[in-house]
This record gives structure tokens, sequence and C-alpha cells, in this order.
């Protein structure tokens, strides 16, 4: 009875089970991942009564009837316990041979009426069961006649399966191919088969009938959707020959179905029933992102001439073509709008909309659903077929619906709803019906939002501030609830922070996952929340129950670029790998902005989930992770289920969201929670605490640092002396144990480290091997250069923060079209971050190597040490050009130097933006000094002093100087610069104010070059000034000028008193165009030769070329003309 009782339950697990994967496997194929014949090969009967094995996917049998068939066949031994015992050594094809033997004995008993007929198929089974049971079967049935046998089975499944007109001719084709199916069997095969037709006819002869074998059938059975199945499934075990190891062929459906599949041998908690289950409520904070693309956006072509929908056609080509399949199929009889609207759809879904994470929200509602269905059906219909999305059980469906209503809410917090909807802006409408048509298309989405209304009181007009939640209607918006606020949440408190605290209060339910904009869910993902709630009940080590629950991502953007390879490989290690170890053993994970699930009633009565205060809370996020900590709470990690997660892909979006991290770092730096947390940590903990959070950009901070501490001060020993005065003492000569410890330092500098996290990632998920692999080709695609890059670009900004403050906003944008940045784009983002750092450390280096005298005898660990510094200074000053598509295109170069040449030349004013004129933009590069408080502008002037140091030094070093170290050539030095500065200010008061005489424009200027010549002339002869301390005096001067002018910037309001301010304009003007130059020339002699970008278009899309997409197609802008939305493929 036991044994009986764990079989049945077994075998109704296997039911479940069943539903659950077949609502998988067809949620993939209504997103277009996968096409017709990879859904039919992955999914499983409902039925689980009719067959002793288990019936696994037909993918997983494919070819394993016809590999069976050649073993026999060729078989040599009578005794057939070898055979068997091959066959059952590989389960999928004894899973294969059962099944296809029971499935085809019921289907013929199906069809068959007469019980004369079913007799002998009766007998022959008996036969062959009794045969195997006594291990008598090779020598009672012959297998040559196997082939032919399963080739006449073919031919009558292809028969049952095809569409027929005239019955009666359908039945009379039925019978030839059963009479020729027994006769091959009793003739061909069985030894002994006479012996049955012989019964046969003698039980004719009794009975004395007219009719010929099997002529009598149930043709109505082929209505029957059940047994239609199980000939379909007999179709695909006889007739897939060729092996289905590549099914799915989706990349991103294989993968899905590997972790599903993984992620159920995983510890979890088991699944309550629906309605034992704790509810819960998912929040998704939304501004004005895009909702769906319409037909125009899809179809708007950008400069190179792409469009959005051309992008997506080739970067998703096998996606593509089944959504094709699917909108041209007549069986859904789509009209030509319907297909317009599915490709819009389709395109969005493969985008960072709102659509795509609504749609991935609501998978948790058809998951519940199904659970409930599942629940509430009996053994018997579960076992039997039972069709859950096909129930006509009406009540059964309304029940179930009103019971996850209850379990489940999903609100939007549409900040702008309301003015969008007022709005004349055709993006603002353009989002406002499409958010409509979402509450529509899924009535259980709320939508809630912030009202303004003007109302008279005591006579006297007001503005009033609501909370307003919606719900869909039939064709418009119903509101459920207003709420009065005290005034306007995002004029007191962050924009974001605040979305979420207004609209928390319209969540309900025990438990609250937040989800971004950029976050997607997947159905099967969706069935695992019962159990990860469970979580919550948990108390883990001693602790009390958790308060968060952090959960896995998936990087869902790495597919196509390198950068975003890399970028996607450092956001999976941070998620998985790094969550871990924070959790355990460190007990200091926080909430990052990840689909982490808050205890809501633990947070919403301990100030909620995001602190919204102005400026020192804007990296929101954290914070709600302090707060629990800091209130007694315990965030645990689980990896058993996952949500989909968007990264920016193209270099300069990384950028932008790698600074506004450093500027929030540098934020939480000041933060009363970071101070709080420091002195309730134990040392350990606190340690921990400061290594994962300011302590990693401040020690980024300190390695950038250290470079420059170390530059400059091994240029001073040069310049002063010290270093020869140091080297020349006869102790020093056997000590090398300075040096070396320099150059085993500087492998560190490479950022190699950083990709260890990613290694050991990718090593426990797919094995050391392919993590070693992985790492060889990042590194060929210079991913070290890309982390650098990074580097600086954290260290700039979360400095900046530290000085100035002035954290705030930089809109990324998520658009996935491959473009290419202009000159003058890269110039304006990375000037000040990364070009101008990059080239101070360049003249450091050249100085350096120029003045060096005394390492002579030990240059290789010279070269060793500035190894490392050359590879940091190449990284900050061409990384964005490297990765920037099209970088070394001739004719892309020639268009950059024009617009770079057009926007330094625009004068700047009021109303002009950053990105027409380059004094507009130099003004806004200074704002935060204008809120800055006095010590940041005397720090700021403090750095300021490092770049008199080459002047001081290198004048003492010219030949005209004579080697002189009075202090007297220090002065004469200031005489030269301020006298240059002078004349050139002379020279452009006189061109503006010349105006249209050029005569005498032309006469000044040739006067002030023949008195430059003139004194040239005798200081050459009478000074005996070199060509060399020409370039020497360059060296000195810029970096002096270059502290002049950022002194002007700090004392702004001085300058502009004295009237200096134009001065200061134009000498920043003038170093632009040297910086502007240095930069564009490296890049104008590579783009000569062709090679070179066809090397980076590779290096670039490398994971594109390995996946066989048409990148180059993208590139030249060569597109189909022909595409249309009404379903023709392109």
């Amino acid at each position: 009875m036991v044994g009986n009782r764990d079989e049945s339950t077994e075998r109704r697990n296997i039911a479940n089970f069943s539903h659950v994967w077949n609502k998988f496997i067809e949620s993939m194929r209504e997103e277009d991942l996968i096409s017709n014949e990879d859904r039919d090969l992955l999914l499983v009967p409902y039925s689980s009564n009719d067959v002793s094995v288990t019936q696994w996917p037909p993918f997983l049998l494919a070819s394993k009837i016809h590999i069976a068939l050649d073993m026999a066949k060729d078989f040599k031994e009578k005794e057939d316990t070898d055979l068997f015992r091959k066959i059952k050594n590989d389960g999928y094809m004894h899973s294969a041979v059962i099944e296809c033997y029971e499935t085809l004995r019921e289907i013929i008993y199906g069809l068959l009426e007469d019980e004369t007929d079913r007799n002998v198929v009766k007998q022959i089974c008996y036969n062959v069961d009794i045969s195997i049971q006594q291990h008598r079967f090779l020598n009672e049935f012959r297998m040559a006649g196997m082939p032919s046998l399963c080739e006449k089975l073919e031919k009558f499944v292809k028969l049952l399966l095809s569409k027929y007109e005239d019955v009666d001719v359908y039945k009379s084709q039925i019978i030839n191919f059963l009479q020729d199916i027994m006769k091959i069997i009793l003739q061909d095969i069985m030894v002994n088969g006479f012996e049955i037709l012989e019964r046969f006819h003698t039980q004719i002869q009794n009975n004395d009938k007219e009719e010929q074998i099997f002529e009598k059938l149930n043709i109505t059975i082929m209505e029957n959707k059940s047994w239609r199945e199980k000939v379909v499934r007999l179709h695909f075990l006889l007739t897939v020959k060729e092996s289905a190891v590549n099914v799915p062929t989706n990349l991103d459906a294989r993968r899905r179905i590997t972790f599903f599949a993984n992620s159920l041998f995983m510890k979890m908690p088991s699944a309550p029933k629906v309605r034992d289950m704790i509810s819960f409520s998912v929040l998704t904070p939304y501004y004005r992102e895009d909702v769906l693309y319409s037909v125009d956006e899809l179809n708007n072509e950008n400069e190179d001439g792409i469009s959005t929908l051309f992008y997506l056609q080739k970067i998703y080509p096998d996606e593509w073509k089944n959504l094709q399949k699917r909108i041209n199929d007549p069986k859904f009889n789509y009209s030509d709008a319907d297909k317009e609207e599915a490709t819009c759809h389709w395109a969005s879904y493969r985008g960072q909309t709102l659509s795509r994470t609504v749609r991935g929200m609501m998978y948790y509602k058809q998951a519940l659903e199904l659970q409930c269905f599942l629940e509430s059906a009996g053994d018997n219909a579960i076992l039997g077929g039972y069709r859950i999305m096909e129930s006509s059980q009406e009540d059964e469906r309304a029940s179930a619906q009103a019971l996850v209503n209850m379990k489940f809410t999903y609100v939007a917090s549409c900040q702008i709803y309301g003015a969008q909807k007022k709005s004349d802006d055709w993006r603002d409408r353009s989002c406002y019906k499409n958010i409509l048509h979402l509450m529509i298309k899924y009535p259980s989405l709320r939508v809630a939002y912030l009202d303004e209304r003007e109302e008279i009181v005591n006579g006297k007009s007001q503005k009033f501030h609501y909370s307003v939640l919606l719900k869909g209607g039939d064709k418009y918006d119903e509101e459920i609830y207003r709420i009065k606020l005290p005034g306007p949440p995002t004029v007191i408190g962050e924009g974001r922070p605040e979305n979420q605290n207004h609209a928390i209060i319209f969540t309900r339910g025990e438990a609250l996952q937040t989800i971004d904009m950029n976050q997607d869910n997947y159905f099967e993902e969706a069935f695992k929340m019962r159990n990860v709630l469970e979580e919550f009940l948990k108390s883990t080590s001693g602790q009390r129950e958790p308060t968060i629950l952090g959960l896995r991502e998936h990087i869902f953007t790495g597919s196509v670029s390198s950068l975003a390879w890399f970028i996607s490989n450092q956001e999976t290690s941070f998620v998985t790998i790094s969550q871990r170890i924070l959790v355990n053993p460190l007990r200091v994970r926080f909430y990052y902005g990840h689909p982490d699930i808050f205890d809501r009633i633990f947070h919403i009565t301990r100030g909620g989930i995001g602190k919204a205060s102005r400026v020192i809370n804007y990296g929101a996020d954290i914070y709600a992770g302090m707060n629990s900590t800091l209130r007694g709470g315990y965030i645990t990690h689980h990896e058993y289920i996952q949500v989909g997660k968007g990264r920016d892909m193209g270099m300069n979006q990384l950028s932008l969201s790698e600074a506004r991290v450093a500027g929030v770092n540098g934020e939480q730096t000041f933060s009363r929670d970071v101070y709080r947390l420091g002195h309730c940590f134990d040392f350990f903990r606190m340690l921990s605490f400061y290594f994962t959070t300011v302590g990693f950009y401040l020690s980024s901070m300190v390695i950038v640092l250290t470079v420059y501490v170390f530059l400059y001060g091994r240029l001073y020993l040069v310049m002063s002396g010290l270093e020869r005065e140091i080297l020349e003492n006869p102790g020093m000569h056997q000590s090398m144990a300075l040096e070396e410890a320099l150059a085993t330092q500087s492998v560190f500098q490479l950022g190699l480290l950083l990709v260890l996290p990613m290694v050991m990632e990718i090593g426990l998920e797919k094995g050391f091997c392919s993590a070693l692999c992985d790492f060889i080709i990042m590194q060929l695609q210079l991913a070290s250069v890309f982390f650098a890059f990074q580097l600086g670009t954290k260290v700039h900004y979360f400095g900046k923060t530290i000085l100035h403050g002035s954290c705030k906003y930089r809109a990324t944008g998520r658009g996935f079209v491959v473009y290419h940045a202009k000159f003058s784009e890269n110039y304006r983002q990375y000037s000040r971050s990364h070009f101008v750092k990059g080239l101070e450390l360049v003249i450091l280096l050249v100085l350096y190597e120029v003045y060096w005298h005394s390492y002579r005898s030990s240059n290789k660990f010279y070269l060793f040490i500035t190894l490392s510094m050359w590879f940091l200074v190449g990284s900050w000053l061409f990384a964005p050009f490297v990765f920037n598509p099209s970088g070394f295109d001739w004719q892309k170069t020639v268009d950059d130097w024009t617009d770079w040449k057009r926007w330094m030349g625009n004068r700047g004013g009021i109303g002009t933006l950053p990105y027409r004129s380059w004094e507009s933009w130099w003004d806004e590069e200074q704002e935060h000094l204008k809120f800055s408080n006095i010590r940041g502008r005397i720090l700021e002037i403090i750095l300021v002093f490092r770049f008199f140091i080459y002047q001081y030094g290198i004048v003492y070093h010219l030949d005209i100087a004579h080697r002189s170290k009075n202090t007297v050539v220090y002065g004469l030095s200031w005489l030269v610069l301020v006298t240059t500065l002078l004349v050139l200010k002379m020279v452009s008061m006189g061109g503006r104010r010349s105006g249209a005489e050029f005569q005498l424009m032309f006469r000044i200027k040739a006067l002030v070059f023949l008195g430059f010549m003139s004194v040239m002339t005798v200081l050459f002869v009478v000074c005996s000034l070199t060509i060399s301390d020409l370039f020497a005096c360059m060296l000195a001067f810029l970096p002096t000028g270059w502290a002049i002018l950022l002194i002007g910037q700090v004392c702004r309001p001085l300058f502009k008193a004295i009237g200096l301010w134009d001065s200061v304009k134009e000498l920043a003007r003038a170093y632009e165009y040297i910086m502007g130059l240095l930069l564009f020339a490296p890049i104008a002699i590579l783009s000569w030769f062709p090679f070179v970008s066809k090397f980076q278009t590779r290096l670039l899309f490398n994971q594109a070329f390995s996946r066989g997409l048409r990148i180059s197609m993208i590139l030249l802008r060569r597109k189909d003309r022909t595409k249309t939305f009404s379903g023709k493929s392109t």
C-alpha cells in the first residue's frame, strides 16, 4: 500500500509539473523566443495515466527509437538480456521504447470498435509482454522486420494527423494501413503469428461475420484532443531522426530552461497552498521612460540611417522569424492592424520599456492562478489530462482569480501620469495612452500618480496635492482612491524615492517587491514566488526572521557588444557571488536597487523603503538596507529565483551610470546612516561594511593618488638633484628592495583584480575552463582598458562630490541602437574626468624620462614601473574612441572634426545648450563651484599648486640658465610668461577692435611676429638658448597657464570684478584647442588605414560575430527597404 501511495504521489507530481512546464514553454513561444517546431519538441503530455514510464519532452527522446531499432536489428546473440540492458543503460531510450509501444497500443485500441479486432491486438501485446518476462523475446520475434514496421507506422500516424474531406475514403485508408501493419507483425516479425491468425478466423466463422479484420473503426475519437496529442507525440517519436541536442536554438531560451531546471534542485522552502501563502505587492516607480514603441519610433532612422526595428531584426533574427510565423499563421487570423500592434509589442519587449516590466510582473498573477487551479483539481482530473487554461468551469476560474487578487497586487507609480494626460506634447500623450492601454489589458494593474488641483478655499484659489490610485475601465481609467498630501513631495525630496513613498500606501499584503523600470520577470520564475516568500518565516543562525530577501538578477543586455558583455559579467558577479559573501560571512548586505522583497509591515512602520532628503539621500536605494539593519533587521540573499535586468550598453551610457553611482557613494560618506552603522558594528563587521561601500571608492581614489604622488615625488627628486646624491651613496648600490617592491605593485594597477570575481562566478556556473577562456577573450577585447577607464570615472566623480557635493542625476537613456558618438560628445563627457588627468600624467612621465639620468643600470625596473602608468594613461585618453563604433572610419573622422570645430567656435549665451556651444558647456562644467563652500574652494586651489612645480623645476635645468640656482632665474621665467600672456591679450583685443580692418590686423600680427623673431635671435646668439630649451619651456609654461586658469575659475567673482574674466575664457578656449588637437591627431592617423576600422569592429562586436549576427549591415547602413508591418520578412 505504501508503494502504491508513493507511486500515486509521484505520478500526480509529474502531472502537476507537466502543466507548469507546458505553460512555461508556451510562454516562451508567445514571447517568440522559440519556434513552433521547438515548442512541439519541448512540450510534454498533460495526461500521466496511460504510460508506465516518465514522458520526457520529445527533444530528449529524438532518434532514440531508430537507434534502438538499429541495435535490435544488428543484435546477433539469442539472449535478449544483453539487448534490454543496453537499452536500459540509456534512460531516455528505455522511456522512448516503452512509451512508443504503450502509446501505439492505446491509439489502436481507441480506433477499434469491434471486440474481436481488439482481441487480436491484445493477444499480440500479451505475447510481447510474456516473452519479455520469460526472456524469450528474440526467439519469438524477428528483428529484421522491425524497420519496415517502423516505416509503415510513420505513414500510419501521419495519415491520422492529416485533414480529410471524404470520411469513407479516409476510413478505408486507415483500414488498409492497419491491415498492412498487422500483416507485418503477424507474418514478418512474430514467429508464431499464424496461430493468432487462425484463432481470429475461427472466431469469425463461429460468429458468422463477413467483415474483414479492422473494418469497424471509431473515427469520432479523432476529435478528442487528448487522444490526438498522443498521436502527435508518437509522430515525433517515430519521425525525428536527427539529434535534437540544439533544441531550443535560441540562446536565451536555453539559458532560461537550464536555470529553471537547475534551480529545482536547490534548497528552498516548501510552497504552501495559494490561500495560505504570504500576500505580496510589487511596486515600480516610473517617470517618463518609454512605455511602448510606436510605428513611427520603430521606423524612424537615426543619423546613420538605422531604425530601431532594423536594428532589432538584425540582432534577434530568429525571434523576428518566429514573430513572422506567428502573425502570419492562418489559425490566428491577424489583421494588418493586429500585425502592426504585434510588431510594436515585439520590439518593446526587447527594449527597456514599461510594457516589458509590466508584462513580466503580471506573470505572477498567471502563475498563481495556474497553481490555484492545480490545487483545486482532483487526482483523476489531473492524471487524466485536465486542461487548466481550457477549463469550462467558470466558477472555479472566478474563484481562483478572486483568491489571487487577494494575494497579489501590482502598483506602477507613474509620477506625472496626470500631467501627461493633460499635456499637448506628443510624447507625453503617447505615454499616457500606452499606460492606459496597459491598465485595460491587465485589469489587476494599478497606477498611482501625483495630482495637483486648484481649489477655492475661503474665496481664494489654493493648490492642493494628492496621491491618486487608478485602475483600468472599459475604455478609460477609473479613480479608486485620492489621498490629500501636505505639500508637493518632489519639491521636498528626491524624485524617485518620493515617487515610491507616495505610492507605497496603495500596496497591500505582508511583503513588497521593488522593481525598477529596467527589469523584467520570467513566467517560470514566478512559480517559485510562494517558496521565496516562505523565507520570511525562517530564522537563520539565531537571527530574527529576515526583513529583506535579496534575489538574483540576470543581465539581459549583454549579448551583442563587447562592452555590454564586460558590464554584464561584472554585474552578474556582483549580484551573485558578491551578494552571497556580503550576506555570509560578512553580514553587510544592504539594498542596491535590486528586485529585493521587503517585509512590508516592518518597513512602513520604520520610515519606508527609501529616504528622500535632498542631495544627501540622492542614492535612496542603499539607505533602505541601512535603515533596516540599524533597526534590528536581517537581510538574506537567495539564488534559486532570478529576475531580469537591463543595463546600459554604450560607453557613454555606462560612464554616466558609473558617475552617478560614484557620486552617490560620495554623498554616503557624509550621511548619518554610515556614521551610525560604523558605531554600531563590531570591528570586523565595520571593516567589511567600509570596504564594501564607500571604502571601495576611497581605495580607488588612493590608487590613483598613489600614481600622482609617486610621479610627482620622483620628478621632485630628479629636478632637485636629490636622486643623484642618494644613488651616488655607496650604501645604495647593493640595495634593490625598493625598486623590486615598486615593480611588484605595478602588476596590481592593471585592473586585473577587478576581473577576479567574474572569473570565479563564471567558473562556478560554467566550469573553470570556460572561465579561463572567457578571461582570455576579455583581455584580448581590451577589458582591462575598459575597467582602467572606469577607475578614472569612479575617482573623478567621487572626489568631486567629496570636495564640492553637487551629486546630481545623470540621465543615461535606455536605447539600444548601435551609434557613433561624435568627437565633441566624447570630449564634453570625458574632458575633465579623464583627458586632463591623462595629459597631466603624460607630461609627468615625459619629464621624468627626459631628466632621468641615474637609473641607466636598472632600466628594466624603471620600464616595468612606468609600464602600468603608461597603460593607465592610454586607457584614459583613448578608451572612448576605441570603444566607439566606427571610431576609426575616415568619413566619420572628417565629420567629427568639422562638428568639433563648429562646436568650439559657437558663442554661448542664455538658452544655448551645452552640446551646441563650447562656452555654454564650459560654464556648465563650473556649475559646482558656484555652490561650493569656502573649504572646497581652498582645497581646489591647494590642489592646483602642483602645476607650479613644473616651471619651478624645469627653468633651473635650461641651458640658458647655465646651471644657476639663483631665484632670479625663476623670477625671469614668470616675467617671460606674463609678457607672453599680455602680448597674446593685446593681439586678441586688437583683433576684436579692428573689426573689418584686415590691413591693420595684419600689420599688428606682423609686428608681433618680427618682435618675437628678434627676441629669439638675441636669445640664441647672446644667451645660448637651445632648441631643447624651447620644448622644455613649453612643458614648463603649459601647466602653469593651466593652474592660472583653474584658479581663475575658482575665483570667478574676483576675476569678473577686475575685468579679467574674458581673458580667462580666451585662455581656456586656447587650452581646449590644444587638448583637442592632441587627442584628435592619433585618431586621424589611424583612420587613414582601413584595416584599423575593421579590426575595431571585430573587437567591439565579437560577441555578435560569434552568434553570426550581421553587425556590418548595421554599421554600413545597408538595409532592405522592403520591410513592412504587414508580416513580410525583411
